[in-house]
């Protein structure tokens, strides 16, 4: 049985959603979309044969719709995904969930409140690079986890010609609203949705950041501000650290390591669901360590995948089902279940992401307040036949 959804806002990023769906046919049912833009929202339903709401409020006033997708600029989330909370509705928001923690904390309070959800992306932890990548660490597969290098740069943006990037609707990257909201709020969620998955939420961020590049063009906004660059060193349970890195001043680089006490398990692109996982030993001896160096043959394999599908999707040129979050969390409503990403989990990945941009506000060192559950991995690629142990040890978890 499918669950109704509507989107609210037709912009960049709905065509990326648009894309993803037909992966979800038997559990999404689009019922319909509204844009604050008559002439978007003309564009947007024309091309996809798509039915439209006059106003938000008719949106909301559908009783069909049992998931609002919140696909608007971020300034808006906040707000609108506390009208469709109130109106009873079910949330899936773009990232982030608020530009402010304590309006964070407030919608996932309302949603208990009313008895509803609400999650906000990335969904890319559910994927099957990350999920084969967490199956290898609860397996050991290089011995237990000490250090992560996650890196989410992604060039000299405003130098790669961003005003040819259009959608096959016509929408342009919102360049400006891109560069103003900032690219550690817009891409940390890759790396920290991972993390906290698999290690547990963040305990502690020490961090830097700053705007490297003041002037970057014509979609400069005023009073420009926002970091370009963000270092920040995450410290989870048991000693584990990672450092995760964001920009748009580095080259293209999303690259995801897990350095183990017996070697690397390594993800090239987080970005692609289908990017291998591998798994590298550490060499024994210095020759070795030469030979690799000078060879860059480092006596890795591939970890076979824990879960193959067709996915349908041109993000961006990579494989990225964008709809895979909504589709979990439809599945979770009618389980009867709380979404995997859902309260908490969002809200700390909103918080540690508005961290790590702005320590001026949070300080260089921070301590979250938002402490999520621990999440179980996808029913598709649990091992049934005995109890999956975290990769650090001392978090136990069952399949669900």
């Amino acid at each position: 049985m499918t669950v109704g959804i509507a989107f609210v806002g037709t912009g960049y990023v709905a065509d990326l959603y648009m894309n993803s769906l037909d992966n979800w046919q038997q559990t999404l049912d689009l019922r319909g979309i509204h844009d604050r833009s008559p002439e978007r929202q003309a564009v947007f339903a024309d091309h996809y044969k798509l039915n439209t709401y006059p106003d938000f409020d008719a949106l909301l006033a559908d009783d069909s719709v049992e998931i609002v997708v919140n696909l608007t600029n971020p300034d808006q989330h906040a707000a609108l995904s506390r009208r469709a909370l109130e109106a009873g509705k079910h949330v899936y928001s773009e990232k982030p969930l608020a530009l402010d923690v304590d309006e964070a904390k407030e919608l996932v309070t309302l949603a208990a409140r009313h008895g509803r959800h609400i999650v906000a992306a990335p969904s890319s932890v559910l994927g099957e690079a990350a999920q084969t990548l967490w199956s290898a660490l609860r397996d050991r597969v290089r011995g237990r986890p000490r250090l992560v290098y996650a890196e989410m740069d992604d060039g000299l943006v405003h130098r790669l010609g961003y005003r040819n990037w259009r959608t096959r609707t016509g929408a342009q990257w919102p360049a400006e609203d891109e560069f103003r909201t900032g690219c550690t709020l817009e891409h940390a969620g890759y790396a920290l949705t991972w993390l906290t998955a698999m290690f547990g939420p963040v305990r502690r961020v020490v961090t830097t950041a700053g705007c490297l590049v003041r002037d970057k063009g014509p979609d400069t906004p005023t009073n420009y501000t926002t970091p370009d660059f963000s270092c920040a060193c995450l410290e989870f349970d048991d000693g584990l650290i990672a450092r995760l890195t964001n920009s748009i001043i580095a080259p293209h680089d999303h690259r995801f390591r897990v350095f183990c006490e017996d070697g690397i398990l390594e993800v090239a692109e987080t970005w692609d669901f289908k990017t291998p996982v591998r798994s590298i030993p550490v060499p024994d001896t210095r020759v070795r360590r030469q030979a690799q160096k000078i060879f860059g043959w480092d006596g890795g394999r591939r970890i076979p995948p824990v879960h193959t599908r067709r996915i349908s999707t041109a993000s961006r040129g990579f494989p990225m089902d964008f709809a895979l979050g909504i589709a979990e969390m439809a599945q979770a409503i009618r389980a009867g279940r709380t979404p995997r990403l859902a309260g908490d989990f969002s809200a700390h990945i909103t918080e540690v992401s508005l961290a790590i941009q702005h320590p001026e506000r949070f300080g260089a060192e921070y301590i979250p307040t938002i402490v999520p559950p621990p999440i179980m991995p996808m029913d598709w690629q649990a091992q049934q036949e005995r109890p999956m142990a975290s990769p650090l040890g001392d978090r136990r978890q069952t399949s669900c």
